[in-house]
């Protein structure tokens, strides 16, 4: 009888682990849904349908300065929508740790949209955000609740359809944890801010699948916007770019935005019928191009450029998180071709207040300098309770440069369709306007001009401790981390 059950106890498991290695299996490379790691048509941009944009902190004579449009524009850009807006809004609320006086950025941007449905109520108005803002489904999310009672279309992205990133914790999640749901009344403290509410256990578990829909683009009949920066008060004086883009790559930006919402059960009647935006006479003139890349092909639009780039180019990159092999071996076969490389980055010491121990970009970092820095120079966006939360890619050629930025990172978790991204891929000839602007921005940064943007690379790097270094391994091989 004893040897009996101990059979039953081994069959019980074989048939426990051959059901989770078909789950962690399946939904680790499950096909996408329709649409998304999304590339669109390359169209022709006139000097004035592209435009860069940038927020940036900085220390000037002992005190921080706030160069600041992003979202100026961005509440510029709702106002005079007339027919459609569409928003996909990764971080959208108020919630902070109180210790700054903070930019109200999100209630400024929920009631530029309430305004412009109160004096066009025939207005369309579509967003789509991550169900981060509700702490997965513990609370309520003011000023997105405020667009949905004005009539607005709210769509929280379904993250259970897309691929689990982090491997052995969402195989076990899916199998036992995520039938209980996430609604309920919270009482752990919000592990995002102290004064958002508090959450539940299963919505706290709901978390560590660690994925998201971490777009931000804002389009209207007229232009789009893709950006790094979140209508988020705790991220206000955070670094970022973006592009205002006009004209029929429009039509790919909304195409791109109405394939989440057909997997995420949105009204897809709310959306403009495409093509929104036709494409004029003027289009086939210019020597502007872009596109719009989402998910893994913003991972093939990078490495792309990278390759592409020759002795004699300069390749730029001010990013907050980088850590993707692919790009790492591209900026390394691009030193061994001798193209210059300079790098701003992030130190990763700060998130929302709190301490962080330089990860990834301490030993990335690390390891790109064992490879020798003779065309690779590295410098730190110079933070203070902030992030330099730049994503960007800006390769200098001769006559011509591509430029590709937008929301994601330079992460696995960014790149592998994993996460929800949008990103443009533009090239322009170097006596644009565009061009002019980005190596302005780079520049300014590079050498200091009018403040302290950066600092060298010794500054931080030196704090890269065995502790650290061992921390990062691991949580590289268990995944349990947001790059």
């Amino acid at each position: 009888m004893k040897s009996w059950y101990k059979k039953k106890r081994w069959i019980a498991l074989s048939i426990f682990l051959l059901i989770y290695s078909g789950v962690l299996v399946y939904h680790r490379f499950k096909p996408l849904p329709e649409g998304i790691s999304y590339a669109g048509d390359v169209h022709s941009l006139q000097g004035d349908d592209v435009e860069f944009l940038y927020d940036l902190t900085y220390d000037k004579d002992g005190k921080e300065v706030y160069d600041h449009s992003i979202f100026d524009e961005v509440n510029k850009t709702i106002r005079e929508a007339d027919e459609f807006l569409v928003l996909d809004l990764f971080l959208f609320n108020g919630f902070t740790n109180e210790k700054r006086d903070y930019p109200t950025i999100s209630e400024n941007l929920s009631n530029s949209v309430i305004e412009v449905m109160e004096e066009n109520p025939s207005l369309k108005v579509v967003l789509i955000s991550d169900e981060i803002n509700t702490t997965y489904n513990s609370h309520e999310a003011p000023q997105i609740d405020k667009l949905r009672e004005m009539g607005a279309e709210v769509v929280y992205t379904d993250l259970n359809r897309l691929r689990d990133p982090n491997l052995f914790y969402s195989g076990l999640w899916r199998m036992t944890l995520s039938w209980f749901g996430q609604s309920g009344t919270g009482w752990i403290p919000n592990p995002l801010a102290p004064t958002a509410p508090k959450v539940t256990m299963r919505s706290y578990l709901d978390l560590f699948n660690i994925k998201a829909n971490h777009r931000k683009t804002v389009m209207t009949e007229d232009e789009g916007i893709i950006m790094s920066a979140n209508p988020h008060d705790a991220s206000g004086f955070h670094s970022n770019i973006a592009f205002r883009v006009k004209g029929s790559i429009l039509n790919d930006l909304i195409r791109s935005e109405k394939a989440v919402a057909a997997f995420s059960g949105g009204d897809l009647s709310e959306f403009p019928n495409l093509p929104a935006v036709k494409s004029s006479d003027k289009e086939s003139d210019s020597d502007i191009k872009g596109r719009i890349v989402t998910e893994s092909k913003i991972q093939d639009s990078v490495v792309t450029a990278i390759d592409n780039a020759q002795e004699g180019d300069e390749i730029n990159i001010g990013m907050f998180y980088l850590a993707d092999r692919d790009i790492i071996d591209a900026i390394v076969d691009a030193t061994e071709r001798k193209v210059n490389v300079r790098m701003i980055l992030d130190p990763n010491q700060n998130a929302f207040g709190h301490q962080k121990m330089g990860l990834p970009n301490l030993p990335i970092t690390g390891e790109l300098h064992k490879q020798g820095d003779d065309y690779l120079t590295i410098r730190w966006y110079d933070t203070n309770k902030e992030q330099f939360h730049t994503k960007m890619l800006y390769v200098k050629g001769q006559e011509e440069s591509t430029i590709i930025g937008g929301s994601s990172n330079y992460t696995s978790r960014n790149l592998d369709d994993y996460n929800m991204e949008t990103n443009i891929h533009l090239s322009a000839p170097n006596d644009s306007e565009l061009v002019k602007e980005v190596d302005r921005y780079f520049e300014r940064m590079w050498d200091n001009e009018d403040g302290v943007y950066t600092v060298d690379y010794s500054k931080y790097q030196n704090t890269l401790s065995a502790f650290k270094y061992i921390m990062y391994i691991l949580q590289k091989m268990f995944q349990v981390t947001t790059y």
